[in-house]
């Protein structure tokens, strides 16, 4: 009997598991990567469990981007573009089977990170993505926290992910809305900014070593026993520095795998500790020393290209700056020179800038501080002056159409402005301390690092440092298809985000 009811119920739990297993199947769900991005990412959307061969639509909050056809099997997979307009914060992906009616939703987050010294390896000073800060919202900028840190801080903070990074005898992580303490590491990092990348954050210490720590704890990861004075770049997997060692005393420029610290190569580089840092653009490597030139190598190799020599000057320069094709470099001669990106070819110059101070480039102008105490704005490819505002300019950088730039009034204060960036009006402007860096621009965010005290500066639109626009979870039942979209097999769109400098 106990054989026969075995037999008997073998079939039906036999059943019982596949329909169960069909169920789990059956059930839909969306899968989005990357999870994060900057407005204008590409995201490729892979869709299960909705009814075979049929029209799903695919939208980015209430916006219908996609339309797409299931497989026999009810998969799918689509890209889709995060609109440029998509303010930071949690967004949602959604999917909609259009004659079963099945839906599934992934969150996709917007982030418009400033992860390195002026902006990114091009060094720019350019954030592309900002879209909460503008020249018509900016003057309702209010100090929502400040941070006080222990001894003195000069270098820009890096902004990613949600978090601040910045040096103050330290280096210090913070939660870059409410400037809650995450964590902080060493006393002998040197007074260059921090940078963040692949998860790890990078800085060099005046003793000689370039740290690789987990963003998310501080937790230690590697160390390089080169180092100098100069803020490290991250670029396709590789970082680069400029350092003194002893068999080089002159300087070399080094290459590691980011993730690892694995040398890659190494150049010697004449007064690597004198570039503020390297940039990084198409593949080449541009650094400069105090033997008066700015140097050109592979970024995979390390092979010298070229080098431009300004005979005369007295050593010290600051980092180049890469855009659409050129170089932007200054020396101590005060002449700011623009060169051909691949072959090093003089291009113009301009006289009279800060040379300590590397300048801004977005949408064709150069903003650059100037040794007579103006703030100027030339053309890109001509230096014809556009405008002209007077104040003693450190380094400017643009977000959005406002240049963010801070300047010593008096003895007792500087003063952050924002202006308008294409025609120089000053839209406004806040006292922040003494001897203030360059401004950080990020997520509707901006952030000021200044001395007497020590102290990180964070000015948002809210006083209480939250942005209202809230982002709802759209209710699938409720969302329009836009019916003249053609499935996306005819009507291929798109691939990475755009280009971010």
């Amino acid at each position: 009997m106990k054989t026969l009811r075995s037999v008997r119920l073998g079939p039906v739990i036999a059943f019982l598991i596949l329909a169960a297993s069909q169920m789990a199947e059956a059930v839909p769900a969306i899968k989005v990567s990357p999870g994060s991005g900057p407005p204008t990412t590409g995201i490729t959307a892979h869709g299960s469990g909705f009814g075979a061969f049929e029209a799903a639509d695919v939208y980015f909050d209430t916006s219908h981007l996609v339309l797409t056809v299931t497989s026999e099997t009810g998969t799918f997979s689509c890209t889709l573009k995060a609109p440029r307009s998509a303010i930071p914060g949690v967004h949602w992906v959604t999917a909609v089977g259009r004659k079963s009616r099945l839906a599934a939703q992934k969150p996709f987050t917007v982030r418009t990170n400033w992860s390195q010294f002026h902006y990114g390896p091009k060094h720019q000073g350019y954030n592309p993505y900002e879209n909460v800060l503008s020249p018509s919202t900016v003057a309702g900028l209010e100090e929502a926290w400040q941070y006080t840190a222990e001894f003195s801080a000069h270098s820009p903070p890096a902004v990613a992910n949600g978090m601040v990074y910045f040096y103050a005898s330290g280096l210090y992580a913070l939660d870059a809305a409410t400037g809650a303490f995450k964590w902080r590491r060493g006393t002998a990092f040197s007074q260059s900014s921090p940078v963040v990348a692949n998860g790890m954050v990078y800085m060099a210490s005046n003793g000689g070593k370039l740290y690789a720590l987990d963003a998310a704890t501080g937790a230690f990861k590697w160390s390089h026993a080169k180092s100098g004075w100069t803020s490290p770049v991250v670029a396709n997997g590789i970082v680069y520095f400029g350092s003194l060692d002893v068999q080089s005393p002159e300087g070399r420029l080094y290459a590691l795998d980011a993730q690892t610290g694995a040398l890659l190569w190494s150049h010697d580089a004449p007064g690597s500790e004198w570039s503020r840092s390297p940039a990084v653009a198409n593949g080449i490597v541009y650094h400069n020393g105090p033997d008066f030139g700015l140097y050109a190598y592979d970024a995979s190799t390390g092979a010298f290209l070229w080098r431009y020599l300004v005979p005369g000057t007295l050593p010290g320069s600051v980092c180049p700056v890469v855009a659409n094709g050129v170089v932007y470099v200054s020396f101590s001669d005060s002449k700011l020179y623009v060169l051909d990106a691949l072959t090093g070819a003089f291009q113009w110059s301009y006289t009279g800038v800060v040379s300590f101070a590397p300048p801004a480039v977005a949408n064709g102008i150069v903003y650059v501080g100037c040794s007579d105490g103006k703030l100027r704005a030339l053309d890109a490819s001509t230096g014809a002056i556009r405008w002209a505002y007077a104040m003693h300019a450190a380094s400017p950088v643009v977000a959005n159409g406002v240049v963010y730039v801070a300047s010593p009034d008096d003895n007792s204060y500087d003063r952050l402005y924002a202006l308008n960036a294409q025609t120089g009006r000053l839209l406004w402007r806040r006292n922040v301390g003494l001897r203030a860096g360059s401004p950080v621009v990020a997520d509707g965010w901006v952030y000021v690092v200044s001395n007497s005290p020590t102290s990180l500066h964070a000015y948002h639109l809210n006083p209480d440092g939250v942005y209202r626009t809230i982002i709802r979870r759209p209710d699938p039942a409720e969302l329009i298809p836009d019916l003249s979209l053609q499935p996306q097999e005819w009507n291929k769109a798109v691939g990475s985000s755009e280009e971010a400098e």
